[in-house]
């Protein structure tokens, strides 16, 4: 890894959610649950921030992701979107937020 690939800590961590409507049972959603366990697991052994995780009301389900950067069309979103199409259910994306104060890992190189 060159100097110029090697991760920078910054002072931001960025949340941001999908809003699924409406609401999923766990069992419609697993396909959704491994991509969101995969990215996590690859996140954590790249040691860059990346957490996604379920929130469940009544009427909609939501994902909440944690993230280092702002980007929300990583191949992870992409992978995602794909699966909500094949579900054949409405979703919406809130904007990236930050949360200053919360040390974050940031690619120097992003791809």
């Amino acid at each position: 890894m060159g100097t110029r690939d090697r991760p920078l800590r910054t002072g931001t961590t960025w949340a941001y959610g999908y809003e699924i409507s409406p609401a999923m049972s766990p069992d419609r959603l697993a396909v959704i649950q491994r991509l969101l366990e995969e990215e996590n697991s690859t996140a954590r052994s790249e040691t860059r921030t990346w957490q996604g995780r379920f929130v469940t009301e009544e009427k909609v389900t939501h994902i909440l992701v944690v993230s280092d950067s702002p980007d929300q069309q990583r191949e992870i979103n992409r992978r995602l979107e794909k699966e909500f199409g094949k579900l054949k259910t409405g979703f919406s994306l809130t904007p990236a937020t930050s949360i200053p104060g919360r040390a974050g890992v940031v690619e120097l190189n992003p791809s």
